[in-house]
C-alpha cells in the first residue's frame, strides 16, 4: 500500500487543465483564425480533467478517516464550501456589477447574463442541477455546483471505495464500465454528448469522472502502479488516449479513460523520486488554478468589450498581439484574486468553524 505520498504534480496539473478551458473559451476572440480545432476544440475536456481530479484528491484526504470511523460529514462538507464559494460569491457579485454598469451605460449584453430568475440556484450552487433557467451570470460556475453535488454525495463515492479498496482493478474497471455505458446512452437519450452538459444535467456529468478518480486512487493506493516502467507505460498510454481524442476526434469517453491513467501515473511517478511536474512554479501555478477558471469569463466580458470600443473593432475579433495580452493576463489577475479573495476567506471560513466548535466544547464543559 502506497503511503501519503508527495502528489505536487497534480496540483501543476490543475493549472494546464485550466488553461486549456481558458484557451477554448479565448479562441474565437482571436482575429484570422478557423473554427476551434484539434486540441483547442476539445479544450471543454478540462473541466473533465478538474472533475477526475477531484475524486482522486479528495479520496486522499478523507478516505482513511472514513475507514477508520473519524470522518465527519459537517466538517468535511464546511472546508469543501470555504474552498469554492468565497470567489464564487466573488466572481458572481463581479459580473453581476458588470452587467448592471453596461446597462446603465446603455451597452449591449446578452439577456441571460442577468437572468435574475436564475440567481436563487447560482446563490444555493444548485445551477447545475437543472434549477437555473438561464446559463446566467458567470457560466464556468456551474461545474463548482457540480462539484457542490459531489461533495455532498461523497459518502457514496468512500462506502464504494473502501468496499473495493482490495479490488482495484475491479474498481477500475467498473468505473471505466460506467463511462462506457452512460457517455452514449446519455448521447442517444439527450441528443449531445455528456460533456456538453452544463446548467442541464451537469451534476451528472460529474459522478463518472468522479467515479474514475476515486478508483484510480484505489489503484495508486494498492501500489500496483509503483514500478517505475509501469508508471511510464501507463503515463505514455493515457497520453495517446488524450492526444488521439483531441486530433483524430474520438470519442470523449476516450479521453476520460485517459486522465484517470495519466492522473494515477504522475502520482505514482512521484514515489519513484521524480520530480516531474513538482517545480514550485508549476505547482504554484496550480494553486492558483480555480481563480484561473472563475475570473477567465469575467475578464473576457470586460476586455474583449473595452478592447473593441478603443481599437474600433465590428467583430470583437483580436488582433494576435492584443489577444496575447488579453490570455497571458489572465494569470496575474487570477493571483491577485487568489491571494485576496480565495485563500483568505478559505482561511477565514476555516477559523469561524474552528471557534465555533470551541464554544461548543466550552459550553459542553460548563
Amino acid at each position: 500500500m502506497q503511503d501519503a505520498a508527495n502528489i505536487r504534480p497534480l496540483t501543476s496539473l490543475r493549472f494546464f487543465a485550466a488553461m486549456w478551458v481558458v484557451l477554448f473559451h479565448y479562441w474565437p476572440d482571436l482575429a484570422g483564425v478557423g473554427p476551434e480545432t484539434g486540441l483547442v476544440a476539445k479544450g471543454y475536456l478540462g473541466v473533465e480533467l478538474f472533475f477526475v481530479l477531484s475524486g482522486f484528491i479528495l479520496c486522499h484526504v478523507y478516505l482513511a478517516s472514513a475507514e477508520e470511523g473519524r470522518f465527519r460529514y459537517g466538517a468535511f462538507l464546511w472546508n469543501r464550501l470555504a474552498r469554492v464559494y468565497p470567489l464564487h460569491l466573488f466572481t458572481l457579485a463581479g459580473v453581476i456589477a458588470l452587467g448592471v454598469a453596461a446597462t446603465l451605460a446603455g451597452l449591449s449584453i446578452n439577456a441571460n447574463i442577468l437572468d435574475w430568475a436564475s440567481l436563487p440556484a447560482n446563490l444555493t450552487l444548485t445551477q447545475a442541477w437543472g434549477l437555473a433557467p438561464q446559463a446566467a451570470f458567470n457560466h464556468p460556475s456551474w461545474s463548482i455546483s457540480a462539484e457542490w453535488f459531489a461533495y455532498l454525495s461523497f459518502p457514496a463515492f468512500a462506502w464504494a471505495a473502501i468496499r473495493l479498496k482490495n479490488r482495484p482493478w475491479l474498481g477500475v474497471g467498473l468505473a471505466l464500465a460506467l463511462i462506457a455505458v452512460l457517455y452514449p446512452l446519455f448521447e442517444r437519450l439527450a441528443g449531445y454528448s455528456l460533456t456538453e452538459a452544463t446548467i442541464r444535467w451537469g451534476a451528472l456529468r460529474i459522478v463518472p469522472c468522479f467515479a474514475l478518480g476515486c478508483a484510480m486512487h484505489g489503484l495508486w493506493r494498492s501500489g500496483a502502479l509503483a514500478n517505475r516502467t509501469v508508471t511510464l507505460l501507463g503515463a505514455s498510454i493515457s497520453g495517446v488516449a488524450i492526444a488521439a481524442t483531441a486530433f483524430f476526434g474520438a470519442s470523449d469517453a476516450l479521453a476520460v479513460a485517459g486522465f484517470g491513467g495519466l492522473i494515477a501515473s504522475l502520482a505514482s511517478l512521484s514515489n519513484t523520486g521524480s520530480t516531474f511536474g513538482s517545480q514550485p512554479i508549476f505547482v504554484y501555478l496550480g494553486e492558483i488554478s480555480y481563480s484561473i477558471y472563475m475570473i477567465c469569463v469575467p475578464w473576457k466580458i470586460l476586455f474583449v468589450n473595452t478592447a473593441a470600443k478603443w481599437l474600433n473593432l465590428s467583430d470583437e475579433r483580436l488582433p494576435l498581439y492584443v489577444w496575447l495580452i488579453f490570455l497571458v493576463s489572465v494569470i496575474p489577475l487570477a493571483a491577485a484574486s487568489y491571494h485576496l479573495v480565495e485563500s483568505p476567506m478559505r482561511s477565514q471560513m476555516k477559523l469561524w468553524a474552528k471557534a465555533r466548535q470551541g464554544r461548543r466544547m466550552a459550553a459542553a464543559g460548563a
